[in-house]
């Protein structure tokens, strides 16, 4: 398999926590994003919205949208430890909580708007860090308000508390949390006061996998 990503990308990250947690290999192949090398038609001839990551399979296939790529490896590979694990209920919040991140903390802090508040609608650079500071911290809190109802539904059920975002291993829901904090410390975004989601933070951070695929351990990190 040929992964397409960029090191900062925290879509690409997710899929490279998966991939790692499953051991399995792939080629790494650098887009940079920056230097707009993901609109060059050697890679947006395969994807339509020409994002990273993109996930080329072994037998050609272009997959695409970092989730579905997570939950693609689930199904191709179910000899390897699975992102989604559980019942129905189960999958379901780790689903929730990995969308809350993927749809209402990470579309309005992404490269594009970013660069878009700037460069067509001349916010400086201070304004911008405003907005990206406010919108994820918004969405993190309410990822901490989640976890809450969670740990009291587990209580409930009789069932130990959560060592990651849900239960005792990492899932689709850590996959997108460890990237969102990542971007969020580069923007020091405020974190105090979310106490269940550092602890699942650290929790994930701390694994191989996570530590493997962390953009500093990537070849074509930059400073």
């Amino acid at each position: 398999m040929k992964l397409h990503n960029y090191f900062r990308s925290s879509a690409s990250y997710r899929v490279r926590i998966a991939m790692q947690a499953k051991g399995l290999a792939y080629d790494y192949l650098p887009v940079h994003l920056v230097k707009a090398e993901h609109r060059a038609p050697a890679f947006a001839s395969h994807v339509g919205d020409a994002l990273v990551p993109a996930l080329e399979t072994d037998d050609g296939q272009w997959l695409n949208q970092s989730l579905a790529v997570i939950e693609w490896l689930d199904e191709a590979y179910p000899d390897t430890v699975s992102m989604l694990p559980g019942n129905a209920l189960a999958r379901a919040r780790i689903r929730a909580l990995a969308l809350q991140v993927a749809c209402e903390i990470h579309p309005i802090n992404n490269l594009r708007v970013l660069g878009y508040l700037s460069k067509e609608l001349g916010h400086s650079d201070a304004e911008k860090t405003q907005w990206y500071q406010h919108w994820c911290r918004t969405g993190l809190e309410a990822f901490e308000r989640q976890l809450v109802l969670l740990a009291a539904e587990r209580k409930a059920q009789g069932l130990a508390a959560s060592r990651f975002c849900w239960g005792d291993s990492l899932t689709l829901a850590d996959c997108a949390l460890v990237p969102q904090i990542f971007n969020a410390q580069r923007f020091q975004v405020n974190l105090d006061c979310l106490p269940l989601t550092m602890a699942a933070y650290d929790t994930a951070f701390a694994t191989e996998a996570v530590q493997k695929a962390q953009p500093a351990a990537c070849p074509d990190a930059q400073p």
